[in-house]
């Protein structure tokens, strides 16, 4: 059975910043998520207020609401916050080590690791409980640099990649991995962030976290481990951030790590400005496509939307402009599913159908 955990994301739920609990409650290979903190949408269930579908999970006001109406204290206590701001606030520590006094494990996706502060590593002694850093990176000694063995692989490789952070890529390639296996296609999913790691993914590892030359040199290794122990008829990379974004540099060691065959984009339609950086605005979907397509030396195949502040109409007219304009498969995968991304991958690799 797998240990339980309450998702603390105070004023963040359903936002961009909230995007680790988002992705937690939507799917958790690692734990059982029996509630999320946000006094702010307290009383809701999590998975209505999310995508407009119950799935039994609460929104709480507070620890202490939570163990009330649960009538017992979860194993773990996940932070599913990711903001921009690498550290938290004095109100968060009180939070953490409350969560600890409660006997609950912390887990932890921030940069900033908890297993380096003096503080939390003494009150986790003393209450008996554990402290996990999923963004932590191995020993520098345990990283492995570029070594060109992603040369020899056969398995086509995808990356789902995005003109902004926080779009869905994630997601997407989630949802892309489970229905390809749904047709009997042996699929792997390599994550590339902290939000992958907590829900479970098997391959991959935080990027950001590192330098350009391991970064890229894990990605690569990922993708053979992936390849080598399951012997997959394709292998799903999640992008970070864009390609052509200023602050983040994890989506060209991406590429240059797995050396896709082809290419997702995701893109948000109603975002005006980068995520978090409103004096930088977005690109067109026309201008990243063409960066990634030279950039990667392959093709994008398909397009995938971010629905954020779009009506049902707006988002089937988007498709259809889309598909008229770029002439690529368009969709939505979390109002519509996969099966216009299996249809261009079946065409891009015929041997899949097989």
């Amino acid at each position: 059975m797998k240990a339980k955990a309450l998702v603390f994301s105070e004023n963040e739920f359903g936002k961009i910043d909230g995007k680790v609990a988002n992705g937690l409650v939507r799917y958790s290979g690692r734990w059982e998520i029996v509630g999320v903190i946000d006094s702010t949408k307290s009383g809701l269930d999590a998975g209505e207020f999310l995508d407009g579908i119950k799935n039994g999970i609460p929104i709480y006001r507070s620890i202490d609401d939570a163990i009330k109406n649960l009538n017992y204290i979860p194993e773990n206590f996940i932070y599913g916050i990711a903001p921009l701001a690498s550290f938290i606030d004095r109100e968060q520590r009180k939070l953490i080590v409350a969560a600890m006094r409660k006997g609950m494990n912390i887990i932890n996706g921030l940069p900033e690791f908890f297993t380096e502060d003096d503080e939390f590593m003494q009150k986790a002694s003393e209450y008996g409980v554990e402290i996990y850093d999923f963004r932590k990176s191995p020993d520098r000694k345990d990283l492995h640099m570029f070594s060109g063995s992603i040369f020899k692989i056969k398995t086509p490789v995808v990356v789902v990649t995005g003109t902004d952070c926080a779009v869905g890529k994630r997601t997407t390639a989630r949802i892309l991995v489970e229905g390809l296996k749904s047709k009997g296609v042996n699929a792997v999913f390599v994550t590339t962030g902290q939000t992958g790691l907590l829900q479970g993914a098997k391959y991959g590892m935080a990027l950001d976290v590192l330098t350009s030359g391991f970064a890229t040199g894990e990605v690569e290794k990922a993708v053979v481990d992936a390849s080598e122990t399951e012997h997959p008829d394709i292998i799903i990379v999640e992008g970070q951030g864009a390609l052509s974004h200023p602050a983040f540099t994890s989506s060209s060691a991406i590429i240059r790590g797995s050396m896709p065959n082809a290419i997702i984009i995701q893109h948000p339609p109603k975002r005006k400005h980068r995520c978090d950086y409103p004096a930088i605005p977005m690109p067109t979907l026309e201008s990243e496509i063409e960066l990634n397509e030279v950039f990667s030396r392959s093709k994008v195949i398909a397009i995938t939307i971010n629905h954020d502040d779009m009506t049902d109409d707006e988002l089937e007219n988007t498709i259809a402009e889309y598909e008229d304009s770029y002439k690529l498969p368009t969709t939505d995968t979390l109002k519509y599913g996969s099966d216009k991304l299996i249809k261009a991958l079946f065409e891009a690799f015929p041997a899949l159908k097989k």
